[in-house]
């Protein structure tokens, strides 16, 4: 597969491969965005995107344009649980059976987070609603509440299916100095070898293409849904994100701001 991913297309300088965006390039970016739209109030976003896709990155640079929170439900869970709180206590018990946490406890922490007052201006929500049952709870007991009195809105960043795919099977890291490659996208000058220490670079266990297609096929099923939900409703915009991630993210901005107009 290696062979003949690489064979498929050379990675451009500075594109999708480049994964690292500088604090000074996302505040230059955000800045000029935004310094037309005094008292501007992004209010609750979702940001949408399949395994690979860059959600990460672009949320820290909407995170720093705008001062609101990332929502991880994942991060809200494993706080709730390390903290001994009484949704952490029932999802513990759920965990320690060896099954899922429901929607309805899911539901509870997102919204006791946002009662704090750093979500006023708004929040983006981060690997949820996954599903349409998550969405039509979402619709009713957050979207347009709280001191913004905004309604949700939508932005998914869309990445084609093999440059997915050459992104999470391509990933590579040093175990010594945590320095990360793609060997497609952005290689090591010596093949799995780190630059900065000779180290033989490692690669996660789940980054594999089994693992790669069984995540997307469950986002295909669970997650494009509820993407089409809120295309339906009018609060929905698309980002190409094969492009250099400074562009991704000005696109990304743009995108909210002509959802709020």
């Amino acid at each position: 597969m290696r062979d003949s991913l690489r064979a498929a297309d050379a990675p451009v300088e500075g594109g999708p491969g480049k994964l690292v965006l500088s604090l000074e390039s996302t505040n230059a970016i955000s800045g000029k965005q935004c310094s037309s739209l005094p008292g501007f109030t992004p209010g609750p976003i979702l940001l949408f995107g399949a395994p690979g896709v860059g959600k990460g990155t672009q949320a820290k640079a909407l995170m720093s344009a705008w001062g609101i929170p990332q929502i991880s439900t994942g991060d809200l869970l494993r706080a709730n649980v390390s903290q001994g709180t009484n949704l952490g206590k029932q999802a513990k018990a759920v965990l320690d059976r060896g099954e899922l946490v429901s929607d309805e406890l899911v539901n509870e922490m997102v919204a006791e987070r946002l009662t704090r007052p750093d979500t006023a201006s708004g929040y983006i929500l981060d690997g949820y609603p996954r599903t349409l049952g998550q969405a039509a709870w979402v619709d009713v007991h957050v979207s347009g509440k709280g001191s913004s009195a905004l309604p949700i809105i939508a932005v998914s960043i869309e990445v084609g299916y093999n440059q997915l795919l050459r992104r999470i099977t391509g990933r590579r890291s040093c175990p010594v100095c945590k320095s990360i490659y793609n060997i497609y996208l952005q290689p090591p000058k010596v093949d799995e070898l780190c630059d900065l220490d000779g180290t033989p670079l490692v690669r996660r266990s789940d980054d594999t293409e089994e693992v790669f297609e069984e995540r997307m096929r469950a986002y295909q099923a669970q997650t494009a849904p509820v993407v089409e939900h809120y295309r339906a409703l009018g609060r929905f915009r698309q980002v190409n994100g094969e492009q250099p991630i400074e562009q991704v993210t000005a696109d990304v901005i743009e995108a909210v701001r002509r959802l709020r107009s």
